[in-house]
């Protein structure tokens, strides 16, 4: 039997970190969580994600840092950003430039949540 896939949260906001919790342990995922990005920079080395879920706007390091340092030193793990900056386009644009893998919106849909997530890791 396979070993439950790895995910890393990084989000500050704490009721969409306890709505991505639950998602995720009801779709019998392994997370670990990170409030800002510095401690979100740690763990990805320590933890080693198959995939990280990353709010753009964190206290310490960005989204939009933690985008790059994956994609320089960690290729392999794919990166979906959530945002609630809806019509910073520019912003979403960059990190898709920077290597982000996929994009939501928050308020996020759930279902479209686990979609994206199985898409990207349960190959």
């Amino acid at each position: 039997m396979n070993s439950p896939k790895k995910i890393l949260i990084i989000e500050d906001d704490e009721l969409k970190l306890k709505i991505l919790q639950f998602i995720l342990k009801k779709e019998q995922y392994e997370f670990q969580i990170a409030t800002d990005g510095a401690t979100g920079i740690v763990q990805i080395t320590q933890y080693k994600p198959d995939l990280v879920i990353t709010d753009i706007m964190l206290p310490i390091n960005s989204g939009l840092e933690i985008v790059t340092l994956l994609k320089n030193d960690f290729p392999q793990i794919p990166v979906i950003v959530l945002s609630a900056l809806g019509d910073e386009e520019q912003t979403i644009i960059e990190a898709f430039e920077l290597g982000a893998d996929d994009f939501i919106a928050k308020p996020f849909n759930p279902i479209e949540l686990i979609l994206r997530v199985k898409r990207l890791i349960d190959k």
